[in-house]
This record gives structure tokens, C-alpha cells and sequence, in this order.
């Protein structure tokens, strides 16, 4: 059975360029999920927390979470580790979504409990390829836990 409900997607980020391309990415897809963005590992705790600036906002349980490695505050590979321990939270998927071609960071991270790895494409033609088959695999072909 086929996944069809839409799911908030969670990304971490600390470029806006990035965060940006992938919204317009996931739009051209015509994926009819809803994206929050934060801009490092400190804020995405924040978030899923309710805590700090997101006490008084509305916030919704991510059925995704795009993170990046490379932030400042807290990076991707912490925020992994605290996510992935809190058994509140540690059903939701993560797709680390980085720059970095390193096997040491592949292995680490699928250690740490990530559920994709994803490289960064360099040209957005590849970047709206990689957003359509992302949201084919996430939201359509698999089923998600509730959010």
C-alpha cells in the first residue's frame, strides 16, 4: 500500500541558498508536503521540543527530517546522537542531506542511526531529479509512522 498523506518535512540547514533550492526543488516536484526550515542542530532541537523561539509558534512532529552535517551550534552528527536516543523521537526518518563525500561520515552516520545519506548535487537540474526521487521513496513508496 502506498503512502499518501502528506508529511511535514523538517530541514536542518545553515545555508539559506540550500534551504531555499530545496524548497523550489520539492515545489517543481510538485510534492504536496509542507517544509519548516531551521538553521542548525540547535535550533532543530528547539523545534522538536517546542522550546526557545518555537515555545509560542505552531510547531508539527516532522514525518522527515532533512539534516545537514556541517552546522554551527550543534551539528548534524549530534543532533543525530540526540534524536536517535530519545525513544519520544527516534521513529522519525532522517536524511542526512550534505555536502560531504567522506566514507568515514557515510559509515559513522548509518552507525548513529540515519536512514538515508544523501549528497548534496552540485547543479540544480540534479538537485530537482534528486528531490522528485526522494519524495517517490519517502512519500509514496514507503509507509511512515504517524506523525
Amino acid at each position: 500500500m502506498k503512502n499518501t498523506r502528506t508529511v511535514n518535512i523538517l530541514m536542518a540547514d545553515d545555508d539559506a541558498d540550500d534551504r531555499m533550492l530545496m524548497k523550489e526543488a520539492l515545489d517543481i516536484n510538485k510534492l504536496s508536503n509542507t517544509i519548516h526550515f531551521v538553521e542548525d542542530g540547535e535550533e532543530l532541537m528547539h523545534y522538536l521540543y517546542k522550546e526557545g523561539k518555537f515555545k509560542t509558534q505552531p510547531t508539527f512532529r516532522p514525518g522527515l527530517i532533512l539534516l545537514d552535517l556541517n552546522m554551527p551550534k550543534i551539528d548534524g552528527r549530534e543532533a543525530l546522537k540526540l534524536i536517535k536516543s530519545d525513544h519520544s523521537l527516534k521513529s522519525i526518518p532522517i536524511v542526512i542531506f550534505t555536502t560531504s563525500r567522506s566514507e568515514t561520515d557515510v559509515t559513522q552516520i548509518y552507525d548513529l542511526g540515519a536512514n538515508s545519506f544523501i549528497c548534496k548535487p552540485v547543479r540544480f537540474d540534479h538537485l530537482i531529479e534528486m528531490a522528485g526521487q526522494l519524495g517517490n521513496y519517502w512519500f509514496r513508496t514507503v509507509t511512515l509512522p504517524l506523525q
